[in-house]
């Protein structure tokens, strides 16, 4: 079994030795004597959990910059959709690397990602050895023949993630209510509860979706989903920013989880995330950045210290959301939500974690380490990485790195 001893490094306000064995923390304490099969030296260095990711859109990755400074609807229907036919198998393949690379370096280990091209996705991730929940998208218009196809299409990647690394989780991906048809997200819901499977939608991320929604349907979006049951099944709500109350109730009566992204929101001008009726209204908040191509990194660092800014802005308290708040939201409220036994660094725990440089000049004075991580710090402070007890990064380097930049060009090169 592959043994890493860390020593000497700090956790929390102690100096201490960490003994990872297989995929666990297996102990942690002062001068811990163990033959290992790595020895990494954690001197002026602090370890702490790993970030989860709860929405992305890892193939965009490749089309960072390449649309910006506009509205959402313009922005899909003008350049992503047209760009997105344009991918192939192998755009795919390299730009999920190149996004798992951006995780890897800014310290997520786990990504909840809805994008196509489904079993590239899924060999990527396995070669970058991270942990991710992968919904395939699912886009109909209503139309049959796009509805068949995606069933037919989930029925087969169920099957393969089945037989692909454990640490790859299956998810249903509806885009969101105005692009799949109400047959679909019925066959979905039972699809789900049959099979123990979760679902991961947007939701309510503009204005316009809720107005056309109650034009056509004479309900908001969350009431047109609970309408047909649909929060019968595990889901993974992104973005929840238009919500009534009345919306908000019936997410948390269903145990939806709302995503919170809010560098993407913020640059769409999609609207204002309201943290603080979230957790009034007892509703588990996520966090995650979405995708590079509206956000435009995958920092989870800046995504914390947005979200925290944001809503003690907006509610008018300095006290709401603090950084160890948020900093919980981003790890092991995240791992919890996901169904992983980690996002602590605690004995018995699964070992995903990271290392940061206590020597970088962000993180100093050193008044307050979680404030200064939350507040102060980004992804070039992370020095090593740590995900199901196998070492990502160590030193800022990660395998391969320099020709998985190189490849994530290719698709801009083709396209000019």
């Amino acid at each position: 079994m592959n043994k890493i001893l860390i020593k000497n490094v700090k956790l929390e306000e102690k100096i201490v030795d960490v003994l990872i064995e297989g995929n666990k923390f297996k102990t942690i304490g002062i001068d811990i004597q163990a033959v290992a099969d790595k020895i990494i030296d954690g001197t002026n260095k602090a370890i702490l959990p790993s970030f989860y990711n709860a929405h992305t859109h890892s193939g965009m990755s490749i089309m960072r910059g390449a649309a910006d400074d506009m509205e959402l609807f313009k922005w899909l229907n003008e350049y992503v959709w047209p760009m997105e036919e344009k991918t192939t198998d192998e755009d795919i393949y390299d730009a999920v690397r190149f996004a798992c690379l951006e995780m890897i370096k800014s310290g997520t280990t786990f990504f909840a990602d809805m994008y196509a091209h489904y079993p590239m996705t899924v060999k990527a991730v396995e070669e970058m050895g991270m942990r991710a929940m992968l919904s395939p998208t699912w886009f109909d218009f209503g139309k049959l023949e796009l509805v068949e196809a995606n069933k037919k299409h989930a029925e087969e990647m169920l099957k393969l993630v089945k037989g692909s690394d454990s640490k790859i989780k299956f998810a249903l991906g509806p885009h969101a209510i105005y692009t799949v048809c109400k047959e679909s997200l019925i066959w979905m819901r039972d699809f789900a509860v049959t099979n123990d499977i979760p679902i991961h939608i947007h939701l309510s991320e503009t204005e316009k979706e809720g107005e056309d929604c109650l034009k056509e349907h004479g309900l908001r979006p969350a009431q047109y989903l609970n309408s047909f049951g649909f929060f019968d099944a595990d889901v993974y709500a992104a973005h929840c920013i238009w919500l009534d109350e009345n919306e908000r109730k019936l997410l948390a009566d269903n145990n939806v989880k709302a995503i919170h992204n809010p560098n993407s929101n913020q640059k769409l001008a999609s609207g204002a995330f309201s943290f603080a009726d979230m957790k009034s209204s007892g509703i588990e908040v996520l966090l995650a950045t979405d995708s590079t191509a509206s956000n435009n990194n995958l920092d989870m660092f800046e995504e914390m210290r947005s979200a925290a800014l944001l809503a003690k802005n907006s509610s008018g308290n300095p006290v709401e959301c603090s950084a160890k708040e948020i900093f919980d939201v981003a790890t092991v409220k995240g791992a919890e939500a996901f169904g992983i036994d980690g996002g602590v660094i605690a004995e018995g725990k699964v070992a995903d974690c990271m290392l940061v440089d206590l020597n970088h000049y962000l993180l100093n004075p050193g008044w307050n380490l979680m404030s200064d991580i939350v507040y102060s710090a980004n992804a070039a402070c992370v020095d090593t990485v740590i995900c199901d007890g196998k070492v990502l990064m160590e030193t800022q380097k990660v395998p391969n790195e320099v020709e998985i930049i190189a490849n994530a060009r290719k698709f801009r090169e083709r396209l000019l």
